[in-house]
């Protein structure tokens, strides 16, 4: 087995993992809302809050979980790029302005009209 695949495997055992906990989590917490209401106790409402603590702290996990595993992703998917090459004109602006010009007036001339010409009979 690769690296890769893996890594791939290992993400969707957490991702599924922490599903299920946050889903247990969750139904925890509806029946530790009842206790708490029903039992107006004090202990009952700091059990709750810590627990709606612990099923947040699972979602923030399960957000850097997903952020994590693109981060491999890309990292794989990354290129070099072969060479790159830069351009550099050395002179002053009146020279460059001359070359940009005459080059425009070059692309003019050598663009060939090839709209239909119209007679004059109508």
């Amino acid at each position: 087995m690769s690296d890769s695949d893996r890594s791939k495997t290992d993400y969707e055992y957490s991702r599924d993992t922490l599903y299920d906990l946050i889903q247990k989590g969750r139904n925890a917490l509806e029946d530790m809302i009842e206790v708490a209401r029903e039992s107006e106790h004090p202990r009952a409402f700091e059990v709750l809050s810590g627990l709606i603590k612990n099923v947040a702290d699972v979602n923030d996990k399960l957000m850097d979980l997903n952020k994590k595993h693109k981060d491999i992703s890309t990292k794989e998917t990354l290129q070099i790029p072969g060479s790159t090459t830069n351009n550099l004109f050395v002179g002053s602006t009146t020279e460059l302005q001359k070359m940009l010009h005459d080059n425009i007036k070059l692309k003019q001339d050598n663009v060939i009209d090839i709209t239909p010409k119209l007679s004059n009979k109508e």
